[in-house]
Order: C-alpha cells, then sequence, then structure tokens
C-alpha cells in the first residue's frame, strides 16, 4: 500500500511540474496598438483573454502606445533588437517601414487565409515596391454621401450622382438653382489622393507625373465648378467640424465623410438630419469610394517568433474579432463575413440617416483603398506644394498647367536630390 501511495503521489508530483514546465515556455507575443487605451480597454482586454484561453504555447500580452510616440518607439525596438511581434499601423505607415525594412513580409504566412479579407484590403497591405504583404488588415473607414433631399428638390434633382462628374453637375445646378454651395470637396489636406481617387498616377519611376494632360484636364472639373459657385469660397480651410456646420445650417447640400459623421447634425440640426439623404460616394477611375483608411497588424523586423505573431494577428483579424472591434469603435472592418453581418446591414433600408449611411459603407467599403502617396523623400514639403498649387489653379490664381509644372517641377527636384 504505502509503494502504491508513494509512486501515485510521485505521478501527480510529476504531471504537476510537467504541466507547470510547460506552461512556463509558452511563447509570450507582446502586441502594440496605436491609441486604443483607455477607450477601449475592455474590448482588447477581452480579445487578449480569448486569444490565450485558446491556445497553448502562445499567450498575447497587449501593450497600447501613443499616436505621437508610436513611430520612433517602433524605430527603436527595430534598431535595439528587442521587438513585439506585432505592431498596429496605418497604411501610410506600412509603406514607410516596409521601404525602410522595419517590418518584414508575411505573404506566405498568410497565403492560406488572405481571402478572408477584401480586395482592397489586401491592396493596402500589399507595398508596391516588392509587391509583397506586409500587413494582416483590421480596421477602416470610408466615406459615404451625404445630401439635403429639399435643396435636391427644388434644384430639380431626382437621382443621387452616380459619377463623379455628376456630382459636379448637381452640385453646380444646386447652386444655380439654390443660391446653395453644392458639395465641398476635402481640399484641406492631401490632394494628392483625388488624383489617386480617379485613377490617376501621382509618381511613376520617381518622378512626378500629376502635370500630364489628363492630369489638368481633371483639375479643371473642379476650376469650372468652383467658379459657378458650386463650392464654398473657403472650402482650401474647411475642415471636418466646418463642412459639419455649414450642412446643418443648409449652406452646404451635399458632403462625404464616415457614416456616424451625420450624428452631430442629429443633434445640432434635427430637420436637416430628417431630410437628409445617404448615398455611397461615386466611384471613380480609381475603382474606389473616396475616404477609405486602414489600420493593420504587422510583423518588425527582427521578431522572434513569426509563426506565433501571424497567429496572433490572424485571430485579432478573424471574422468575430473584426466585428467585436468594429462594434466597440464605430469603424468598420476588413473581412467579408463581418461585413455582411446584420449589424452593418440592419438599416438598408431605413430611413434613418446614420443606420443607412452604416449599410452603405458597409457595402461600398469592400471596394474600399486608402487614397495617399508614400516614399516621397520630403512628403510635407512636397505635399505642401502641390496643395498650394492645386489651390492656385481652382481659384484661377494660376493656370492650371503652369500650377501643376511648378508642382511638378518641385517635386522632381527633390527626387534627385535623394537620390545623390
Amino acid at each position: 500500500m504505502k509503494l502504491k501511495f508513494i509512486l501515485a503521489v510521485s505521478a501527480a508530483v510529476f504531471s504537476a511540474s510537467t504541466m507547470s514546465a510547460l506552461a512556463a515556455e509558452k511563447v509570450k507575443v507582446e502586441y502594440w496598438s496605436n491609441s486604443l487605451s483607455p477607450k477601449y480597454d475592455s474590448t482588447m482586454k477581452e480579445l487578449t483573454s480569448k486569444f490565450n484561453a485558446s491556445q497553448n504555447e502562445v499567450e498575447a500580452v497587449w501593450v497600447d502606445v501613443g499616436w505621437d510616440a508610436f513611430q520612433q518607439k517602433v524605430i527603436t525596438a527595430v534598431a535595439s533588437g528587442n521587438v513585439p511581434a506585432l505592431v498596429n499601423l496605418p497604411k501610410p505607415w506600412m509603406d514607410q517601414f516596409a521601404q525602410s525594412k522595419m517590418i518584414q513580409p508575411i505573404s506566405k504566412q498568410v497565403a492560406g487565409f488572405k481571402n478572408v479579407y477584401t480586395p482592397g484590403a489586401i491592396q493596402d497591405a500589399t507595398y508596391v515596391g516588392d509587391k509583397q504583404i506586409y500587413g494582416m488588415p483590421w480596421y477602416q473607414v470610408t466615406g459615404v454621401l451625404f445630401y439635403n433631399k429639399d435643396l435636391f428638390a427644388k434644384a430639380g434633382i431626382k437621382e443621387e450622382p452616380k459619377t463623379f462628374g455628376d456630382l459636379l453637375k448637381v452640385a453646380t445646378q444646386i447652386k444655380a438653382k439654390t443660391g446653395v454651395s453644392g458639395f465641398a470637396p476635402k481640399l484641406d489636406e492631401d490632394t494628392s489622393g483625388w488624383f489617386l481617387y480617379e485613377g490617376l498616377d501621382v509618381v511613376k519611376d520617381n518622378k512626378a507625373v500629376f502635370n500630364s494632360p489628363a492630369h489638368v484636364k481633371y483639375i479643371e472639373q473642379f476650376k469650372a465648378a468652383y467658379a459657378a459657385g458650386a463650392f464654398p469660397k473657403d472650402v482650401f480651410k474647411m475642415q471636418f467640424e466646418d463642412r459639419i456646420a455649414a450642412y446643418g445650417a443648409q449652406k452646404l447640400a451635399m458632403f462625404t465623410d464616415g457614416a456616424h459623421a451625420i450624428k452631430r447634425t442629429k443633434t445640432d440640426s434635427p430637420k436637416v438630419y430628417e431630410g437628409t439623404g445617404v448615398a455611397g460616394f461615386p466611384i471613380a477611375g480609381g475603382k474606389t469610394p473616396l475616404g477609405g483608411f486602414l489600420f493593420m497588424w504587422s510583423v518588425p523586423t527582427g521578431a522572434k517568433n513569426v509563426d506565433a505573431a501571424v497567429k496572433l494577428g490572424k485571430f485579432l483579424t478573424n471574422d468575430s474579432s473584426q466585428l467585436a472591434f468594429a462594434k466597440a469603435s464605430s469603424t468598420f472592418p476588413s473581412t467579408y463575413k463581418s461585413l455582411d453581418d446584420v449589424f452593418f446591414q440592419a438599416g438598408a433600408k431605413s430611413s434613418d440617416p446614420v443606420e443607412k449611411g452604416t449599410a452603405v459603407a458597409a457595402t461600398h467599403i469592400k471596394a474600399s483603398r486608402t487614397l495617399t502617396v508614400t516614399g516621397l523623400p520630403d512628403d510635407v514639403a512636397m505635399n505642401k506644394k502641390l496643395n498650394e498649387a492645386i489651390q492656385e489653379a481652382i481659384t484661377g490664381r494660376k493656370p492650371v498647367k503652369a500650377a501643376l509644372d511648378e508642382a511638378a517641377a518641385f517635386w522632381n527636384e527633390k527626387f534627385a536630390v535623394a537620390k545623390k
């Protein structure tokens, strides 16, 4: 009896020590989110706990880093060789880090599940320099078109604009018939996105190409609309709050932004809100709506266990995890199945602008991409110069061709200096 008891105790002790050793050998994968704490602490902690509960060999550790400190913290980590398993990057930063070899390609690791993501999201996660995938798509936003149905009726407009050319014509007609500016395109920031939206290259072979006849013709459309009063005179200074305020005051007939942007109008101008129509922003030559912006999970260069990192990234970006975060954050997921969830699609036939806008955005976002030019040697100065040139061209202070030529020459000087 004593021998059996000793053997049983020994077996139990051995089993416990073995399990303890296995638990101690779990691979810890630290992942850095970007400015999500404290607002989304509960969601991120719940996702982390669910992942850890499903794993025997991997343990995730969530760390949130503020927006302003994020890039430098990643750079420092890569330089020291002490990197996290995953970092949460917006598309422009992903391109920059891929170009500078701060993150590593994961095309092979995600090949088996990349088809769950929308084509636009995968395109955003692909670096044009080497055609490799550098991220697992996560949350995103895109723009929809909000319009004042009463102003449309007064102007004799019976259909939503189907193309960008239609939108400019509608905006011009509204101004002519009602005296109200029709539309306020986002021209206060990176204007190169408008070229990409139209399907026009901005840079090709390290050379600015936005002064071609096609580019000139495109900007001429903006110039004509501005001259006709279709845009507010201060459109170049208008930011999000200004566009919302102008729309609520019925000084603007249409604007584009995220699906939940109209919530402000519901509070400030309930009658305008009730008379708001919603449509997908027209698809132009770039085959994408305007206003797309994607965040993704990337693996830094020097990560010790890429397979474990991708396993965590796959979990964070699966249908249920994406849906959970999207519900908490009023953003949109990047997988087909989660976008088709009733949470987003319930308002497809609703008369409520927020509900309808959510369904419209969830459908159109499947084609959405982030429209940005990356890899510029001096992006701040170069984008500033292009923005100024486009403003001069649209307002008529300079001929369109001359303004774009001047900006292209400035860009090409920057490219030439960078090559030396």
